[in-house]
């Protein structure tokens, strides 16, 4: 059997304000022709399915025509929910949707209930008495606080609550080796320790406190991983597939795929990657204005999103617009100048009571918010409103 092991989808989410559904159709047509081309048996979707618990009408849509055509395609689905999906919504009708060939494990009551597929060709309900069988667990992400009680959990941790449904599963496992081997994978949504963040994942706790040992997963033939959106292997057989597209600047060196796992009856023979191609390069760009306009170095950024620091002793003036000339994608805009440490700005207090006149005043006023000062047109307006305020105090 075939396993693709992916995660973290988002479906919904915006890329600093950009819409990237096209972007996650994209991603899916590319799935899709994986499925065909590698003879996938089963999809793993480990969690953040959805980017909000309430998902748009036209968010929805797509994961209805998603897991219909990977069906249609001939793979089975086995889906648990992350923390940004809503478990119960998520969830529903999940009995009607297994006859479909599609698999929710969305609650905690379904730790110790696997998705059973027999490896020796047979449907699992139908597998031969002491045949190899695969059983997929489904850990979606535990909000300590939520579920500590109803796992008997001695206190409302990360770590409690997943080790308790460890515990669950392997209990499983044991009572059905009883009858034959069993071979198991584990898609959980959580932060495991040894895996490297970015910034669009959002900490599973407060403080980021949320992470819990590598050692937990150990029995498992394969653990698939969700919740960092960095493609990583943290062992052998414990991995996390990241999202399927970049959510932030910071996964701009990321290399976006997935994992695909060969299942025979002896257990896990392979794991090999799977690579999705990116509809749009993702730039991140420093220097000065002038550099960045006129440098042919920065040719392959015009079409990419862009994150640009300008490194100008002064704030240029309409610094995006003209950015926005050569590079019609920039969404985000900082300033760092490289004299920044060397001239230290005193305070705008002690700048105020050093300005000579009103006019100097506003000038500091300018240079404070904007970062530089009045160009001569500016200083021209300045005067001639003070001027103005100053005869009309006059005439009173």
């Amino acid at each position: 059997m075939k396993l693709l092991h992916t995660s973290d989808w988002h479906l919904g989410r915006s890329f600093h304000g950009v819409g990237m559904l096209d972007a996650q159709r994209n991603f899916i047509e590319q799935l899709l022709a994986v499925i065909r081309e590698q003879s996938v048996d089963v999809v793993l979707i480990a969690g953040d399915v959805y980017d909000r618990a309430l998902p748009g009408l036209d968010v929805v849509k797509l994961l209805d025509d998603a897991l219909v055509r990977i069906t249609d395609a001939g793979a089975k689905v086995v889906l648990t929910s992350g923390n940004h999906d809503s478990a119960i919504r998520l969830g529903f009708a999940s009995r009607l949707l297994e006859r479909g060939g599609v698999h929710l494990r969305t609650r905690v009551e379904d730790l110790d209930s696997p998705v059973l597929f027999a490896l020796d060709g047979n449907e699992a309900s139908r597998a031969n008495p002491g045949a190899p069988v695969l059983a997929v667990y489904g850990i979606p992400y535990l909000e300590p606080r939520l579920v500590a009680e109803r796992l008997s959990t001695q206190t409302a941790s990360h770590f409690d609550v997943t080790r308790a449904a460890v515990q669950l599963i392997h209990k499983d496992i044991a009572r059905r080796s009883e009858t034959g081997p069993v071979h198991s994978v584990v898609l959980a949504h959580t932060f495991a320790s040894g895996g490297i963040t970015s910034e669009s994942e959002r900490d599973l706790s407060i403080g980021g406190l949320g992470a819990v040992p590598l050692d937990l997963f150990d029995g498992f033939g394969y653990t698939a991983l969700g919740h960092l959106h960095g493609r990583q292997e943290l062992s052998e057989h414990v991995r996390y597939s990241g999202s399927p597209l970049a959510y932030s600047f910071s996964e701009a060196k990321h290399r976006k795929g997935a994992w695909l796992i060969d299942v025979g009856v002896d257990g896990v023979k392979s794991v090999g990657e799977i690579l999705w191609r990116a509809p749009r390069e993702l730039a991140i760009l420093r220097g000065k204005l002038a550099e960045l306009l006129e440098s042919e170095e920065h040719n392959w950024a015009e079409s990419a999103y862009c994150q640009i620091t300008l490194t100008d002793s002064a704030r240029p003036a309409q610094a995006m617009e003209q950015l926005r000339t050569r590079f019609p994608d920039t969404l985000v805009l900082g300033f760092d100048p490289e004299d920044a440490e060397g001239r230290a700005k005193a305070s705008y207090s002690s700048r105020l009571a050093e300005a000579e006149d009103d006019l100097g005043v506003c000038c500091g006023f300018l240079d404070h918010v904007r970062g530089r000062t009045a160009d001569e047109t500016e200083l021209s307006a300045l005067h001639e409103a003070l001027e103005a305020v100053r005869l009309e105090g006059a005439e009173l």
